[in-house]
């Protein structure tokens, strides 16, 4: 039986999972966005968010499809020891969160170039500059106790204590990390998380004052945001149709 006949006969919420995973996979890569063969994203199957799907260790995000992301349980880590173990910094965030964080049902994480750089500012706040940035005006949780790479399970525990309510951290000297209720909206907050980014960083390089948003501005807009979630279906279902015409091989 070939990967697409598989993939067509498992149950349907699995494939549209895999797809919608994959496609973020490569847009991810079409964006510049990952780092080599590094940074993981992982998704939950339907029910308690223990099972998920993430990519295996070392495969370019660009070559990435629907057949390719292993199917883990949050309460094994016998899959550590097997040959298909995934990336042990991967079990270590993406396995302890989906065990710890119910609602964590979509864990991006990767070192997007513009939230990086500000990641490694003193001060590594998204500034509400303008409307994208103020999208996330105090919803940014900041960790500031990056000790090298997270390998161990206990690594996993503080990120996601410091993580919290949020869905979105600035990882300091590190990177980002993004949750969800659905691949799309992890990948809607992802993607205007690094334009945020890029904007500041942009306003910093002038060397000029910021015009900074009051915070009764800055919460509105926000707020604005929280209620226009439908648009993050949609802004999945365009990278899609994308890929539908470019690379159609992401569904395989």
């Amino acid at each position: 039986m070939n990967t697409l006949t598989r993939l067509r006969n498992m149950d349907s919420s699995e494939q549209t999972l895999r797809a919608d995973l994959a496609a973020v996979f490569r847009m991810v890569a079409r964006l510049d966005w990952h780092e080599g063969i590094a940074n993981h994203f992982s998704v939950a199957l339907p029910g308690p968010g223990r099972r998920f799907l993430m990519n295996r260790k070392w495969r370019h995000f660009s070559l990435m499809s629907a057949s390719d992301l292993l199917l883990l349980d949050a309460d094994d880590a016998s899959v550590m020891t097997g040959t298909e173990a995934p990336d042990p910094t991967a079990w270590a965030i993406h396995g302890t969160m989906h065990r710890v964080l119910p609602n964590a049902r979509c864990i991006l994480h990767v070192h997007s170039p513009y939230a990086t750089a500000l990641s490694c500012l003193k001060d590594p706040r998204i500034l509400p500059i303008d409307q994208t940035t103020a999208r996330f005006f105090n919803r940014v949780s900041i960790d500031t106790g990056y000790t090298g790479m997270a390998d161990e399970v206990d690594e996993g525990m503080r990120l996601a204590h410091v993580l919290g309510g949020n869905e979105v951290m600035m990882m300091g000297n590190h990177g980002v990390l993004v949750i969800g209720k659905s691949t799309a909206e992890a990948y809607d907050t992802l993607y205007h998380l690094e334009r945020a980014c890029r904007t500041l960083m942009l306003a910093y390089a002038s060397g000029r004052e910021l015009a900074v948003l009051s915070d009764g501005v800055a919460e509105q807009t926000a707020r604005d945001w929280e209620s226009f979630t439908d648009s993050s279906f949609t802004h999945l279902a365009e990278v899609r149709r994308i890929l539908d015409r470019h690379e159609p091989d992401y569904i395989d």
